[in-house]
């Protein structure tokens, strides 16, 4: 029988694709995320006389979704966070066909990413006098998903 895996494990990773060679920035100080795989999901009725009385229905479009959310956030030399920086600066200001970016997760005990085209929409940032700033953002799949294996194994 298999163990629970912590929630905390799992990394979120974004394409930086001004670079000039592959490049993956890792989104650092998430405090939670929410991944739903039905999000934007649309059905056929099929429901028909022969069906008795009883419902049925064709899946005609697959969706999904993944919502991440932390803590705004800066390296000791003043420098955010090159994963939330880049999708601040970078990839929120992106139209049309060029709003679309890659993304990638995993658990950290895992050695498959997991890789979808996306788009992002940022969250709100919000914090009252005694709080942190918050930060956020939301990508919704784009086509099918993908895998890769993680170079070198899991860490």
């Amino acid at each position: 029988m298999g163990r629970p895996i912590d929630a905390r494990g799992w990394i979120f990773e974004v394409r930086d694709e001004e670079a000039a060679t592959e490049t993956w920035l890792r989104i650092g100080n998430l405090t939670s995320w929410n991944r739903n795989e039905s999000e934007n999901e649309e059905t056929a009725d099929t429901t028909t006389n022969d069906s008795e009385g009883y419902y049925e229905q064709d899946v005609m479009q697959r969706g999904a979704t993944i919502e991440v959310e932390g803590l705004y956030a800066q390296v000791t030399t003043g420098t955010p966070d090159p994963g939330q920086a880049y999708i601040d600066n970078e990839w929120t200001y992106r139209l049309g066909a060029d709003s679309r970016g890659r993304i990638r997760w995993r658990h950290k005990t895992q050695n498959v990413w997991v890789l979808w085209d996306a788009t992002v929409t940022p969250g709100e940032q919000s914090g009252g006098t005694n709080d942190k700033t918050s930060w956020g953002a939301t990508f919704t799949r784009c086509g099918k998903p993908t895998t890769a294996a993680v170079a070198g194994g899991t860490t």
